[in-house]
């Protein structure tokens, strides 16, 4: 059989006969990654299943890549995916020790079903293999396979932040969890902080340093750390960005703004995201520049996510109540000030949006990338581009140098950067948005997965993986 890649996360997305699905972040990146490949995506169905029943992997088969998902017991899914990964890694891998709610009950899910993942995909690997694990869910995986005596190149990518050492080590019982990311080949991380992080944390657990950048030895196990900054289908998405403003829909919001400027926000429900303290700030440019009343409208696009976890529901009501205080103080019978919505739109509906808007908003108390903000200047109008407002504390603030770069926490500095970015002149607009939109069509989604598989390829071999390394630094240089 000839080698293949599998890639493994935790919920899979099959394509049907009508197309793929609403392709979200992680599905862009496993497409690039399988790009003329043989391969295998195995992960989680997204279903749950009665307590006691034996799970048992569906495999469905699309030209030359098979997909293999398995179904999550009841116990399983509240423990391993509402109790340890996003109650307890979310919250703490975000800076959040506070919102943590640990239990060892949690841990043992979330451990068991890491096993049995391993359990179910380790039939279908053969020794030729490359296996490329991606996310908090699956932070142990490398050492169940291992366990099971899969010696094939192994590595993990880590989409989210990773923070200093004395926060991951308030993880209870960490070295089950984060010390597990010793036994892949090569971890992946978004930046070169979180890369450093991630090494202090091995340094400080007695790993041993060798000679290459970001490499570390560790109980005889020797892995590379090294960031990898995740992108987006650079080139496609601006094309889809071009066609979606003729739109109907998109017809419509232009039609609805009345020739008001859009200011636009587009996230998930996530504490992570700030979006209570971006329509604070909203609410501060307005009562500090009355000149712009009436005349600019704040979109908040924001799906409802883990509407089962009592924070998210809390969030959701606070952030309702802000959007009504600035609507009644400021609004008036023909003129909403901010227009808030929990739906989820397609991707190409979201690059006509993001072509429409003026200025994005993308203000993250902590986030490992916000692909947000690279959608939003790959779609723009090069001729007449919009101002990305973006978080020192999003990964994406180490590429995107002609961002307008805000402290979150602070609501008049952001209320600054909104006036900044309304006010800025066409000629600095253009030269910020060409310097941008060239970094991100050097460094695409495709190229991403190349250099991180190259890398991984090259992980065991002392001599090749020195070389790659100080290519891979030099270039972040």
């Amino acid at each position: 059989m000839a080698p293949r890649l599998i890639l493994v996360s935790n919920r899979v997305n099959i394509p049907d006969s009508k197309g793929p699905r609403q392709a979200g972040g992680l599905t862009v990146a496993v497409n690039a990654a399988l790009k003329q490949r043989e391969g295998v995506w195995f992960g989680w169905s997204g279903k749950v299943s009665e307590d006691g029943a034996i799970p048992t992997p569906t495999i469905v088969h699309r030209r030359m890549r098979t997909y293999v998902t398995l179904d999550l017991s009841a116990t399983d899914f509240q423990e391993y995916y509402n109790g340890f990964a996003n109650r307890v890694l979310w919250p703490i891998l975000h800076y959040r020790v506070d919102l943590a709610e640990f239990n060892a009950g949690d841990l043992g899910g979330y451990l068991r079903v890491n096993a049995h993942f391993a359990d179910a995909l380790s039939p279908l690997i053969t020794p030729e293999d490359t296996i490329w694990v991606h996310d908090y869910h699956l932070l142990p995986l490398a050492r169940e396979l291992r366990a099971r005596g899969h010696q094939n190149p192994i590595g993990f990518f880590l989409h989210i932040p990773c923070p200093p050492p004395d926060i991951l080590e308030a993880l209870p019982q960490h070295w089950q969890t984060m010390g597990a990311l010793s036994h892949y080949d090569l971890v992946g991380l978004q930046t070169v902080q979180d890369a450093e992080n991630l090494g202090r944390y091995f340094a400080i657990q007695g790993s041993e340093s060798k000679r290459a950048p970001g490499m570390f030895e560790i109980d005889g196990r020797r892995v590379t750390v090294a960031s990898f900054p995740v992108s987006i289908a650079t080139a496609i998405y601006a094309r889809a960005a071009r066609n979606a403003v003729r739109s109907g829909m998109v017809g419509e919001l232009r039609d609805s703004l009345g020739g008001k400027r859009l200011i636009l926000g587009v996230d998930r429900l996530d504490y992570s995201k700030g979006i209570p303290h971006r329509i604070q700030a909203f609410g501060h440019f307005l009562d500090k520049y009355p000149e712009w009343l009436g005349k600019v409208t704040f979109l908040q696009v924001t799906p409802k996510s883990r509407v089962e976890v009592p924070e998210y529901a809390a969030m959701n009501q606070e952030i309702n109540a802000l959007v009504g205080q600035i609507n009644g103080r400021h609004g008036d019978a023909a003129w909403t000030p901010i227009r808030y919505v929990n739906r989820s739109y397609t991707r190409a509906a979201l690059a006509g949006l993001y072509r429409t808007a003026q200025v994005a908003l993308v203000t993250p108390l902590r986030d490992g990338m916000n692909l947000v903000a690279k959608e939003y200047v790959a779609a723009q109008d090069p001729e007449d581009p919009g101002v990305l407002v973006l978080s020192q504390f999003a990964g994406a603030a180490q590429e995107l140098d002609g961002a307008v770069i805000v402290n979150p926490h602070e609501p008049e500095g952001m209320a600054e950067a909104i006036k900044t970015a309304l006010d800025m002149p066409l000629d600095d607009r253009k030269a910020r948005q060409h310097r941008m939109f060239a970094h991100l069509a050097a460094n695409d989604i495709d190229r991403w997965a190349e250099r991180f598989l190259t890398a991984l390829g090259e992980s065991r071999e002392q001599p090749g993986l020195l070389k790659g390394l100080r290519q891979l630094f030099a270039q972040r240089a």
